[in-house]
């Protein structure tokens, strides 16, 4: 119906006004303003977290130039390569040395070593810089069990490492003397010995991240301790293969590796077992921090 004029009130020329009879099915229609880019604020979180991950890269690549300044000073690149080749200059003929085939071979190689160095000593820094970017997005306890699976990792390479630049290398210098033909002057190519030595150093360390590895197997549920426990006698056999395989052909080494690796089995048993118990999730815990983005 329509409203009733007011006294005094002027006589438009407009259209009666219409009350509608039900009024919570009154729709407010108003004209949409296009939007075609996204909002400063969804754009936001995006910028944020490329910025971070600049300053880490930054800070990563800053600690192994700081290492890198250092060791180029001292002992510098050619003090490094004499300390490097050590192993394989004690067990020489007398009177033999490295070659150098390239021509600026010479400059490179030590260069290049410096270079790897500085990565492996600034590893730590690289390390907690990718931990403290990826840190904000998990639970409590995803933190309790990358902190010390990131520790145990880097010293068990570590120790890799130097297994088999004071054990393996100077034994494997010895046996190669030992049945090489007297005819043959030993002249190694400086180049050649860093490829083979670092093969040799990767191999090493990762054989010794067997610990890890399980532990890792174990968390996830891909095995349980009862399985490693019953598959120990095999993991034994298994082990001198990967000796035979990544070492020199002498019974010092492989047996060794193979002791070594066999005993960081079962560590890796226990560490499985612990780390069960320090980074179990809460039953109550089912949504992510509070500082972690929604998924789009």
């Amino acid at each position: 119906m329509p409203s009733p004029a007011r006294p005094g009130s002027r006589a438009t020329a407009h259209a009666p006004v219409f009350e509608p009879a039900f009024p919570f099915f009154a729709v407010q229609v108003t004209d949409p303003k296009p939007s075609d880019s996204p909002s400063p604020e969804a754009e936001q979180p995006f910028v944020t977290h490329l910025v971070e991950l600049r300053d880490r890269l930054i800070r990563a690549v800053a600690s192994v130039g700081v290492v890198f300044a250092v060791l180029a000073v001292y002992p510098g690149p050619s003090g490094l390569f004499d300390l490097f080749a050590k192993p394989l200059i004690a067990h020489l003929p007398h009177g033999s040395t490295m070659i150098a085939i390239g021509v600026i071979t010479p400059f490179l190689v030590p260069l290049k070593l410096t270079m790897l160095v500085a990565l492996m000593i600034a590893l730590p820094v690289v390390l907690y810089q990718l931990w403290a970017f990826i840190a904000p997005g998990l639970y409590a306890h995803e933190k309790r069990l990358v902190v010390p699976l990131i520790f145990i990792s880097t010293l068990l390479f570590y120790l890799g490492v130097a297994f088999a630049y004071f054990i393996v290398l100077g034994r494997l210098f010895t046996f190669i003397q030992d049945v090489a033909p007297k005819v043959i002057t030993a002249a190694p190519d400086i180049e050649s010995y860093l490829s083979f030595v670092l093969t040799l150093f990767l191999a090493f360390g990762t054989a010794f991240e067997v610990p890890v590895v399980l532990m890792l197997l174990v968390r996830f549920g891909v095995l349980t301790i009862a399985q490693l426990k019953a598959w120990r006698s095999y993991f034994i056999v298994v082990a001198f293969i990967i000796a035979a395989v990544i070492t020199p052909p002498d019974v010092f080494s492989q047996t060794s590796l193979a002791m070594s690796m066999i005993l960081l089995y079962e560590v890796g048993i226990v560490g499985s077992r612990m780390l069960g118990k320090y980074a179990r999730a809460p039953e109550d815990e089912a949504e992510k921090p509070a500082d972690a983005e929604p998924p789009a």
